[in-house]
This record gives structure tokens, sequence and C-alpha cells, in this order.
């Protein structure tokens, strides 16, 4: 059995004194490759120097919602540029995040969103996106910008079954983290239940989100296999069809080799 994380940050501060340690954990695990996704120029510094020197590590680069007044022409360029490199297989994590009172304006946010996912397009890249509290008005910018050429995954999907079937009406992937295993979280449940396999992925988001048994506690790769059975014990699947289909997918949209 093989395991996709399609999005973590082990190119946070928690994880880069003891990387091998994390990796090896995954892989023990039966994970077995993960996506490194970035939101500011240090973080997508990380990501792609970490898939330059492990086999098993690819990365996403983009500027997060939170950091969006720092998208300029300059980093703009930086993706560009780097997005040439076969291990930076998508942009992210972007989108929109009205969650915090001191994040930059949802104009400046919804201007940043926009101009990624118009880049994606002209790039022909899948997009990893983060949205808190913003369905609506990223739902608007969605109907609204040229896809044509994106493959749009909605990283750690936390909506409600309305939310999904209108991301899934759309062709959107959706992608569980952790917050699928929380006992409260029923909302995320029922979405979960109600996904067709060949348009989920698994993630971890460590080091944020850790998944029961080990809430509360530090996230990491290795957990994406909690994921799973969590997601396996609402459907009332067995775990080795849903890591199956789940790689798959998440391998297909990042045109990665199995």
């Amino acid at each position: 059995m093989k395991l996709f994380d399609s999005h973590t940050h082990l190119n946070d501060a928690p994880f880069l004194d003891d990387l091998e340690q994390y990796n090896m954990n995954a892989k023990e695990l039966d994970v077995d490759k993960i996506a490194n996704v970035g939101s500011n120029l240090e973080m997508n510094q990380q990501a792609v120097k970490l898939a330059n020197n492990h086999d098993n590590m690819y990365a996403i680069i983009g500027w997060h919602p939170e950091f969006a007044d720092q998208y300029d022409e300059q980093a703009q360029q930086y993706l560009i540029d780097n997005l040439k490199n076969e291990k930076a297989v998508a942009i992210g994590e972007i989108g929109l995040d009205y969650h915090w009172d001191d994040a930059p304006s949802k104009d400046i946010q919804q201007a940043t969103f926009k101009k990624q996912l118009e880049l994606a397009n002209e790039l022909k890249l899948p997009v990893s996106i983060h949205c808190r509290d913003a369905y609506e008005d990223a739902y608007q910018i969605f109907q609204t910008t040229d896809l044509t050429n994106v493959t749009v995954i909605m990283h750690s999907f936390n909506g409600s079954p309305e939310w999904l079937q209108k991301f899934l009406a759309l062709g959107f992937y959706v992608s569980y983290s952790g917050v699928v295993s929380f006992k409260n979280a029923h909302e995320v449940h029922e979405s979960a239940q109600q996904t067709p396999l060949d348009k989920m992925l698994l993630e971890t988001d460590a080091p944020y989100l850790t998944p029961e048994p080990y809430r509360g506690k530090q996230n990491q790769p290795a957990y994406t296999r909690y994921v799973l059975e969590a997601v396996a014990k609402l459907r009332d699947e067995p775990i080795e069809q849903i890591a199956k289909q789940t790689y798959q997918n998440t391998c297909e949209i990042f045109k990665i080799n199995g």
C-alpha cells in the first residue's frame, strides 16, 4: 500500500532540525510521496530545496492569502522561474482567508488570488486552494476566472455537503486532512462520505490539524495513515481501495509517475 501526503509543510520550522526522521516515520506508515507547500518566499524556497534533495518529495509554491500583500512582480517572476522545475508540481497554497483580523484586506487577497489563478492557467498547472470563512467569494472568483487549463484542489476541505457539490460540479478535487477524524466535525464527515473516490485526496497539513489518535500533538506526514483510516471508517470501505485511488489521483494531478 502506498499513500501520498498531498499537502504538508516539512518546509516549516518545527521539522527542519529532524527532517530525515520525519521522512523515515512517513515511510514506515506507507507514506510513499510528500508534497511540501509554500506560503511566502522563504517557505517556497525551502519547499523547492527539499524537493530537489529528496526523491519522494515535491514542491507546491505560491503566496498564501496571509502574505497576499507580498505578491508583487518579483514574486510572480519567482514562481515562473521555479515552476520550470519538474519537482515543482503546482501553485499553492493560494486563496482567501477572512478569519484573521490582521490579514491583508479582502481586496488585496482577492487580487493576489486571481493573479495566481491566471498564472496557473497560463502555465497549465494545478492549484492547491486555502479557503477559510470565504467560500462565497472564492466561488465567485472561480466562476469569473478562466480555469480551462487548471486542476483545482480544495485543500483540507472543511465545508458542508452543499459546498462540496458546488465544487464537484466545477470539476474540482477535494482533499481531506486530520479534521475528518475529529468526532464533532459532522459536516466534514458527511462530505467525506459523499465525495466520489476519483475526486478525493488525502493530506496532513502538518504541523497543523493532527488526526486522532494523536490530536493535540504535533502532526507529521506519517499521520496520513490515520486520515486514511478515518475516511475508510466513515465510508465503510477498505483502506487499500482508498489508498490506491487517492494515490493515483494525486499522481495524475501532479503528473508524477507512481
